[in-house]
């Protein structure tokens, strides 16, 4: 069974910066797509970044211009560079990974806190 992990999460001043990377491990094939979605305290959880196999990317308009996501199917990795963080970026941020094996599937992880605060 494959599973994702995340780490990078933490405590940053706004205008700080911050990187999420997750790793995929285990029995994963097929994947078409990999991102980033976020949810806070009382809200429904959100797209934050996504990147297709052909490497087509998608952003939320709160972040575009701030975040940058990176698939790196050579390792299995993806990552998220948050630049200019502002407080309403504070949200458990939730790796994510979608399959294809002849029905769409997705595989998440456990979550990373991120919290932007003075």
């Amino acid at each position: 069974q494959g599973y994702l992990v995340e780490s990078g999460g933490g405590l940053v001043q706004p205008g700080g910066s911050l990187r999420l990377s997750c790793a995929a491990s285990g029995n994963i094939f097929r994947l078409i797509g990999m991102g980033w979605y976020r949810q806070a305290p009382g809200k429904q959880r959100e797209l934050v970044a996504t990147q297709t196999s052909g490497g087509s990317t998608d952003y939320a308009d709160s972040v575009k211009g701030r975040f940058t996501i990176d698939w790196d199917k050579a390792k299995n990795t993806v990552t998220l560079q948050m630049n200019s963080l502002k407080p309403e970026d504070t949200a458990v941020y939730y790796c994510n990974a979608r399959q294809s094996l002849g029905i769409i599937g997705d595989i998440w992880g456990q979550g990373t806190q991120v919290t932007v605060s003075s």
